[in-house]
């Protein structure tokens, strides 16, 4: 992890410039040091073959096996009309599968002479498909007998490493470059203090190094493993501890709540009363609120667990002590929504200045980007000058005319959604730096809050309010039982008659932009085949209302019609004038109408498991039970059925968002998109690693309390700058 001159050298003085082309342009390795931490990705035993059942479709794989057979056919071909074409089919095994390679033309030559039965050799290439058979077409190999000296056996212990590669880079290839740096491993400067070390008995980097990369047994990849993962984790909890210490000696105005203000005339209308989970969040959150350094709090709760009201009971103590909130959120659907349901929850005591507003009334502003002139000139007065308390919006909050009188706290709904410079661009707009609630309605693992929110002290919401209903969630196999469809149809029809609403969602609108007749439309190959039902919001709707939902109401809504519509559409639908409305993700966060007890999604595989458990929270909102039917076209055995089947078993999305995370795999948990940096992790696994991450959180918060600027560890600044580069240091400041 830590560059020093030796580490910091070019590739290319080393491995020569047409070596260090690829791997720049291929792996984004550059330096020594980078090659030195490209680990590879797992070991193969001389003794043992690959496990070949399980290779991945559409992957670049390195597989060790050994040769079954080999034949040579001849065939007839447009470049060989007389029958001399030449293809070699040769099938590798591991004992228990089989894998057919193929080479074509002229390439059938060389292996046709080296592959021969029995023969053992480490194979590269794209997992593909013919004739229901997994293949290699053309892959590369590297023998793994005989004397030459370019043989694995020549540079590889006991165990060969399999490295992370590409098609133009094979790992052996990777391999031989690491033997040329590996000397340069003992240079490398130690990141970790020694007690840390010593204490908890993890070997040298240097050390550590060399045996990820040359293991004698599988104890020496343990022993590098665990190093390496205590550096990742520690060197990232540092970054994120001396980020919150910063934030400490930041100055922020403390806000406290009037005994018997706004908050308190608020809390005395609220019609039910509040889970001992939102009680304790909102203690958490005030104790925050009373001190003189800004709050960064992250507030993650379950779908539908009350978190707008605990960020409400925030905003009204901050706006009680003559302050400002915000609210952004990610859409103009959801913002509007927050807007109305403040408004409705805070009743006269929204109404500050009117006719009929209570005493301690305030003003709750919407600001989107497309109000109309009028009402956004008297919005942004009402901001400037004080007179609204609270303002709710989008990305429109953030521009350069929006003037605040004194901005005390910042809410930001669904925190993934936005770049860390529009939230940095709102922070910024207080006299002092505002205190900031961050919330989210997609669980997280609790190891990935310490990281990804690291720097935000986090309160957790899992208990839903009294009165909220049970949702029961079932996959229905469109393509096996297509009368299971018919029959959901039925069920919607039915909650309709019962005085209840349904949504349906699908995941593309199937406007011009998706019409095949159209300029730059086009048609999936899915969409192709008759058989599945259109995946549109336009087409569904047509389809529901001329057949199975006939004479139900029935509404769409998507991203791309006029907000006005947009808003048209849900004040009907929440009216429960409309029956059904067939809709895109616009629905996912924030939308709350009680009365739909019934959600059809179509396509349900092209969704993720966090987004589902989203999407299923918008019913059970009510005292009737939820329904949730997911409907897709996918196999049973295959892997999206699986992830349906998970979503399925059970309601609890921090179980869930496990699963999410397992099966996405982690990419850069910093959050590779917005920091434009490379990926940060290469050892530690997110899930996995808990006791590790939390272990470093521990132990991080301790240094850098005793010393904030590291000046006792040179080793360790110089891990951080390489793990931190500009823009990751830029993204952590803001985050």
């Amino acid at each position: 992890m830590d560059l020093v001159p030796a580490l910091e050298e070019p590739l290319k003085k080393v491995l020569g410039p047409a070596t260090a082309k690829v791997m720049a342009e291929h792996l984004g390795l550059h330096t020594v040091g980078d090659l030195l931490h490209h680990y590879p990705r797992r070991y193969e035993e001389r003794g043992q073959l690959t496990h070949l059942a399980d290779l991945p479709m559409d992957e670049h794989v390195t597989v060790v096996a050994q040769v079954a057979d080999a034949r040579l056919h001849t065939f007839a071909s447009a470049k060989a009309p007389r029958g001399k074409g030449q293809r070699l089919e040769v099938t590798i095994t591991d004992g228990s599968g089989r894998l057919q390679l193929v080479f074509f033309g002229n390439g059938v030559h060389k292996p046709h002479k080296d592959l021969l039965p029995g023969t053992r050799a480490m194979f590269s290439g794209k997992v593909s498909v013919f004739n229901r058979r997994l293949q290699l077409a053309h892959p590369a190999y590297e023998l793994l007998r005989g004397d030459g000296e370019e043989t694995v056996e020549s540079w590889a212990g006991a165990l060969i490493p399999l490295y992370p590669a590409t098609a133009k880079l094979e790992s052996w290839k990777i391999g031989k470059a690491v033997q040329t740096v590996l000397p340069h491993a003992q240079e490398a400067l130690d990141p970790l203090p020694p007690s840390l070390r010593e204490g908890r008995g993890l070997v040298t980097l240097p050390e550590a190094l060399l045996k990820i990369h040359r293991p004698h047994t599988r104890a020496d990849i343990a022993d590098a493993r665990a190093r390496l993962k205590w550096d990742e984790a520690f060197v990232l909890q540092v970054a994120l501890a001396r980020r919150r210490h910063a934030d400490s000696q930041l100055p922020a105005v403390p806000r406290t709540p009037a005994p018997d203000g706004l908050l308190a005339a608020f809390d005395d209308r609220l019609p039910f009363t509040l889970t001992e989970g939102q009680r304790k969040v909102s203690r958490e959150i005030f104790d925050d609120l009373a001190t003189d350094h800004p709050m960064h709090r992250l507030l993650q709760g379950e779908v539908g667990s009350g978190k707008t009201l605990v960020a409400l009971r925030a905003m009204l103590a901050v706006v009680d002590s003559g302050g400002q909130a915000a609210m952004l959120a990610p859409t103009e659907v959801l913002a509007q929504q927050h807007h109305r349901s403040v408004t409705e929850m805070m009743g006269e005591l929204a109404e500050g200045g009117m006719l009929g507003g209570a005493e301690h009334a305030t003003k709750v502003v919407l600001l989107t980007g497309s109000m109309g002139a009028a009402a956004r000139r008297r919005a942004l007065l009402d901001l400037a000058t004080g007179e609204a308390g609270i303002v709710i919006g989008t990305h429109a909050l953030i521009e350069d005319k929006v003037q605040f009188h004194d901005l005390g706290l910042v809410v930001v709904d669904e925190q993934h959604r936005f770049g860390v410079e529009q939230r940095d661009a709102l922070r910024g707009k207080g006299k002092q730096p505002p205190h900031l609630l961050v919330m989210t309605a997609t669980p997280i693992p609790r190891t990935v809050a310490m990281t990804v929110f690291g720097d935000l002290e986090t309160s957790v919401l899992d208990q839903l309010p009294a009165g909220r209903s049970p949702i029961a969630t079932h996959v229905v196999p469109a393509a096996d039982k297509p009368h299971f469809l018919s029959r959901a149809w039925e069920r919607v029809r039915e909650e309709a008659g019962n005085g209840h609403q349904a949504y349906v969602v699908c995941p593309r609108i199937g406007d011009e932009e998706d019409d095949p007749k159209k300029p730059g439309g086009k048609k999936s190959p899915e969409d192709e085949a008759e058989k599945r039902p259109p995946l549109a919001v336009l087409e569904v709707a047509e389809q529901l209302t001329k057949g199975p939902l006939k004479g139900l109401g029935v509404e769409v809504l998507h991203g791309r019609m006029h907000p006005d519509d947009k808003d048209a559409v849900m004040r009907r639908f929440a009216a429960g004038e409309t029956d059904v409305l067939v809709a895109t993700t616009v629905i996912e966060v924030g939308v709350n109408v009680p009365n739909a007890t019934a959600m059809v999604i179509m396509d349900a595989d092209r969704f993720g498991v966090s987004q589902l458990h989203q999407l299923r929270g918008r019913v059970g909102r009510g005292s009737a039970p939820g329904l949730c039917l997911l409907v897709t076209e996918m196999p049973e055995a295959g892997a999206a059925r699986r992830r349906l089947d998970a979503v399925a078993a059970t309601l609890d999305g921090f179980e869930l968002s496990r699963i999410d995370l397992e099966q996405r795999r982690e990419g850069d948990v910093l959050g590779q998109a917005q920091s434009g940096a490379r990926s940060s992790l290469r050892v530690l696994a997110v899930i996995e690693d808990e006791e590790v991450i939390a272990e470093a959180r521990e132990e991080a918060a301790a240094l850098v309390a005793e010393d904030p600027g590291l000046e006792h560890l040179p080793g360790l600044r110089t891990a951080l700058d390489a793990l931190l580069d500009e823009e990751r240091e830029q993204y952590l400041e803001k985050g």
